[in-house]
């Protein structure tokens, strides 16, 4: 507990935009755009500076060229993945578990792909792992493998994977572990916790102090995500409608996000 509790209450790396060093804003897939060759995401506001200069074939980033459609998407992350890339392991892999991209649907393809990545270190990898094994979807229902596979993304800084623990353990009737939980995960932006400490507030779970502990940070970790970039890339960009579907008959998981 103390492990699982004391780390992981800062956002990965991969969470921060690697030219302006932003964070991302939540939903990642909302605010910013997956570079299949070199498998770096990038914020919309950086995007859309980039397009003014020029670039609108050229990844902002490694300076490639972008892929052209979905299949030279595909080609470019097989080449990053045969290098080991974790990042392109996942991608590929949510492209079979789903069945995206124009790829047949293929579960258990995606979960080995899933495991690989994960194994090599990819955050993204274990949430999506933890989401199969809770669900039992692609492998048979495992509470504790999709638990262990949550709790090793959330203590590397995995802002939905900390939710969903607080998700499990007030499902569990465990509702003091769940807003200790909520807490880090409200403090590193997700609404959602926010919004169940201040349920467990009004339920008199959680204490007045911790509520406000959870609105001061919260609110200042939207306003780490702001730029005068991202505000103007807002109303150039359409708002994709992705990972806003919650699970649970009550307190919601917050699905693994697609990029599709």
């Amino acid at each position: 507990d103390e492990q699982l509790y004391s780390q992981g209450h800062e956002r990965s790396e991969d969470a921060f935009c690697p030219l302006c060093t932003l964070p991302i804003a939540l939903p990642m897939n909302e605010n910013s755009g997956f570079n299949e060759c070199c498998t770096k995401r990038v914020c919309y506001g950086c995007v859309l500076a980039a397009q003014k200069s020029g670039m609108f074939d050229t990844c902002p980033f490694c300076r490639a060229k972008m892929a052209r459609d979905n299949a030279s998407a595909l080609d470019m992350a097989r080449v990053r993945a045969e290098k080991k890339d974790p990042a392109a392991i996942e991608f590929l892999g949510s492209k079979y578990y789903f069945g995206t991209y124009g790829l047949k649907k293929n579960v258990p393809r995606g979960i080995e792909l899933f495991t690989e990545a994960a194994e090599l270190g990819s955050i993204d990898a274990h949430v999506k792992l933890g989401q199969a094994y809770l669900y039992g979807i692609g492998v048979a229902q495992d509470n504790a493998k999709g638990v262990h596979h949550f709790e090793l993304a959330a203590m590397q800084g995995s802002v939905e994977s900390r939710h969903n623990l607080g998700c499990y353990e007030v499902q569990k009737g465990n509702h003091e572990r769940a807003v200790r939980h909520w807490l880090i995960s409200a403090k590193m932006g997700n609404n959602f916790s926010l919004e169940y400490v201040k349920d467990m507030f009004k339920g008199g779970v959680a204490t007045k102090e911790q509520y406000a502990e959870a609105l001061k940070g919260y609110q200042d970790s939207i306003e780490e995500t702001k730029s005068p970039g991202r505000d103007e890339a807002k109303k150039v960009f359409p708002v994709r409608d992705e990972c806003k579907t919650t699970f649970g008959k009550t307190w919601g998981f917050i699905p693994a996000g697609r990029d599709d």
